[in-house]
């Protein structure tokens, strides 16, 4: 979600007559597109402040801004840290940066205003070049997970146009890009009118020139029977599905404010798994949040075995402010948190090492990104399940190819194969 706002910025400038610079150096505007999530985010975010602001010292005329969920959840901290930022801009506010960079002057031009209206529709981005892009289909979140600071620094859901979407799909489709990822932070919950997302996910396939379709983040609650079907039915949408469950214990997820049971989310993955044959699912994991005790973390451990998930992203909890969860405060100290995610991570990289070993000796199709970064003559790109897969180059196979290749050899995390 990063870089398509990012790429937003990007493009919002561009318009206005920037251009890119080379470095930090020669630039005349240095802008720091922020995440607001998890607070290790945030310490990074100010230790990058620190490091950029001798240009700001040497090019006093420099402009330096702060954008994005930090800029939105924590403002007055940010200023009283960094008085030498020019500008500070929430996510609902890219569309008037040009203009604040021009009347940014002596005291720093602030602009956090949520907007229930805006989605950017019809900005066009400067995607980065690639066989994927990422397009925004929804803006915002109206669940209130007790943990999270979302809904607070992005706004309530809003979705983009439809039509909107088509159009910059067919754009990306004219200029080369093969993999559409659509995103949302609740992306499953879109709606425009009669459009809901399984009816998105038809739409988009029916674009010539996409191979391949994938979406983040969608919310267990919103995952109806329409978005399973189109799923099921529709050959461009990929067998890979990101489904959050957060924790494995009852009392967790109500704790949570998830909106749904262990049981619940199990008998999900089942109709998932049912409807489209050799899905690859991957999830989030919180451990630690307040009150979890030692039977909820072994439940978590209980439910990772029992889906079997392709892989995970895993976090200690950290407590931010403005969440529902905030006033609770920590009851489980870093070193148990460091001693729980450590040991989820171990039956999570088995699992995933042991799900690998299934596909060796079997054929997939892999989506060519490039050059392997770290192995001379051999290319990288992903499989249907999103499956990092390494293939010996050869005369023909480029970048935005799809070939054919047989697994050799796996880790928990990529599959060494040879061209079929």
């Amino acid at each position: 979600m990063n870089v398509a706002d990012t790429e937003l910025i990007v493009g919002i400038l561009r318009r206005a007559g920037y251009a890119t610079a080379d470095s930090p150096a020669s630039a005349d505007v240095i802008l720091i597109n922020t995440c607001a999530i998890r607070e290790h985010a945030e310490d990074r975010v100010l230790g990058r402040l620190s490091e950029l602001v001798r240009f700001k010292h040497e090019r006093p005329a420099m402009r330096f801004g702060l954008l994005g969920c930090m800029a939105q959840h924590n403002r007055a901290a940010l200023l009283k840290r960094a008085p030498w930022l020019d500008l500070v801009a929430g996510p609902d506010s890219y569309r008037r940066l040009p203009e604040m960079l021009g009347r940014a002057q002596f005291d720093p031009t602030v602009d956090v205003r949520l907007d229930r209206e805006e989605t950017y529709a019809g900005v066009s981005a400067d995607h980065t070049p690639g066989v994927r892009a990422y397009v925004t289909a929804m803006r915002g979140c109206d669940k209130f997970c007790a943990f999270c600071v979302v809904p607070y620094v992005r706004g309530r859901e809003r979705s983009v146009p439809p039509d909107a979407i088509v159009a910059e799909v067919a754009e990306l489709a004219a200029n080369g890009v093969r993999e559409i990822v659509l995103l949302g932070q609740t992306v499953n919950a879109y709606r425009f009118g009669e459009i809901d997302f399984g009816r998105l996910l038809a739409m988009v396939a029916a674009i010539d020139g996409i191979e391949r379709i994938r979406f983040t983040s969608p919310h267990p609650a919103d995952m109806t029977d329409s978005v399973i079907d189109a799923m099921a039915a529709e050959r461009k949408v990929q067998p890979q599905l990101h489904l959050p469950v957060q924790s494995g214990s009852d009392r967790m997820l109500a704790a949570m404010e998830r909106g749904y049971t262990v049981d619940q989310y199990l008998r999900l993955v089942e109709r998932i798994r049912a409807a489209v044959k050799g899905i690859a699912l991957s999830t989030d994991i919180i451990v630690g949040f307040h009150g979890e005790e030692r039977a909820d973390f072994d439940a978590t451990l209980d439910l990772v075995r029992a889906v079997g998930f392709d892989s995970a992203f895993t976090f200690k909890y950290s407590v931010r402010e403005h969440t529902r969860a905030f006033r609770l405060g920590d009851s489980v100290d870093e070193e148990e948190k460091g001693r729980r995610l450590a040991e989820l991570i171990s039956v999570q990289e088995s699992i995933a090492l042991a799900r690998n070993r299934e596909l060796l000796g079997r054929e997939t199709a892999v989506l060519v990104e490039g050059p392997a970064r770290r192995d001379a003559g051999r290319m990288m790109g992903k499989t249907p399940q999103f499956k990092t897969a390494f293939f010996p180059a050869a005369p023909g196979i480029d970048t935005g190819a799809i070939v054919n290749v047989r697994v050799e050899s796996v880790t928990a995390h990529s599959l060494t194969c040879a061209l079929a």
